[in-house]
């Protein structure tokens, strides 16, 4: 099994199960992690380094509790120091959902005095997601609201249904997006379109988030509601197959190229190539390339 020593604080239930594949039309086994509205699973076989993490609070539309949050971190952290994974998909478990946003009726009940405690815990561990070494993709299949879309904002790439609804809603509510979203919605797509979108707390559509750039893709949703998130697994196999060092070292030089002026990105993207000389996946790149061969990456 995998993951037995994560999740240490929260009870979980672990399973194996299998997924099915839409796109090779084969099954491969899947392990899950399986905790407070929220459940990781490793897929292995064809789809071997991918992680999902899944939200699954039905009841509340996923809107993000404390044990909710907790449970998020947990995956986030044991997911860093994992070598295996490759590239991490969020998602929901939900049909037509992807996460409401906090959860306002265990907000309401909230002492005034914990409120910034807890929105400064939400902003943590959303930039502790975006700051996962591996590639990460959204798949949006439902309303993305508030702090759901805020989590997906900090994703690598964001892949939508059209009839997904996203949007920062917090001044409707009084108060303004505290998980990030003034500061990544406008790096997406520029400060007046995410000024319109965050002072008039407007909803869009997975086909207006696409013309806005604000989503990679938007894809027709099927009749099982997932069609983002098999959409997600497509891209996530063609990610997998690519060097995993290089790919890493490739998201660390844009991410924080983008903080820098371009003399010193460019210092930083020279940097991280020489980190790739000495390894053994370059070596192996070259001599598949020699030998007309799919490369067998193995991380070092």
């Amino acid at each position: 099994m995998y993951f037995t020593n994560h999740f240490r604080n929260i009870p979980l239930r672990l399973a194996s199960s299998k997924f099915y594949n839409p796109i090779r039309k084969s099954a491969c086994k899947v392990s899950t992690v399986q905790s407070q509205g929220f459940v990781m699973e490793k897929l292995t076989g064809d789809r071997e380094g991918i992680v999902t993490l899944g939200f699954n609070r039905p009841e509340t539309k996923n809107a993000l509790s404390k044990s909710m949050l907790d449970s998020f971190s947990e995956a986030v952290e044991s997911i860093k120091y994992d070598k295996s994974a490759r590239v991490v998909i969020l998602h929901s478990l939900v049909k037509n959902i992807f996460c409401a946003g906090a959860d306002l009726k265990e907000r309401a009940v909230m002492p005034e005095s914990e409120v910034g405690r807890f929105v400064g815990k939400i902003c943590q561990l959303i930039t502790n997601f975006y700051d996962l070494p591996l590639p990460t993709i959204a798949a949006i299949d439902g309303p993305a609201l508030g702090g759901g879309l805020e989590i997906s904002l900090a994703c690598d790439i964001r892949i939508a249904s059209s009839t997904a609804k996203v949007g920062l809603v917090e001044t409707k509510l009084g108060i303004i997006p505290g998980g990030g979203g003034t500061q990544r919605l406008p790096r997406i797509v520029g400060p007046a379109v995410a000024k319109e979108l965050i002072f008039t707390g407007r909803i869009i559509d997975g086909s207006t988030a696409l013309e806005i750039g604000l989503v990679n893709h938007a894809v027709e949703q099927n009749s099982d509601g997932n069609a983002a998130f098999l959409k997600a697994l497509e891209l996530s196999e063609e990610i997998s197959k690519q060097g995993p060092i290089a790919v890493r070292l490739a998201k660390l030089a844009i991410n924080k190229g983008l903080e820098v002026d371009l003399h010193t990105g460019l210092a930083l993207e020279e940097a991280n190539y020489a980190q790739t000389i000495g390894t053994k996946d370059r070596i192996e790149g070259l001599v598949a390339f020699k030998e007309k061969r799919p490369p067998k990456f193995t991380a070092e």
